[in-house]
């Protein structure tokens, strides 16, 4: 699965990125629309992540999803 099919189905995939990073609100979700920098971007700003920590953590998950 590549990336562009994770904003295909961003719809759908809102409840297991809720699962992963449970302190994403349905608003940032929203914003967020599937795409990776603003979901990396949440990431950090909830979760305090460097910019390294927050792409791992998305690539581990993505992994999961393949």
């Amino acid at each position: 699965m590549n990336w562009d099919r994770v904003q295909g189905n961003w719809k759908q995939l809102t409840g297991k990125v809720k699962e992963q990073w449970g302190k994403l609100t349905d608003d940032d979700l929203t914003q967020i629309n599937g795409n990776r920098e603003q979901l990396e971007g949440k990431i950090q700003a909830r979760y305090g992540y460097t910019k390294d920590q927050a792409k791992s953590e998305i690539d581990s998950w993505y992994n999961r999803l393949s």
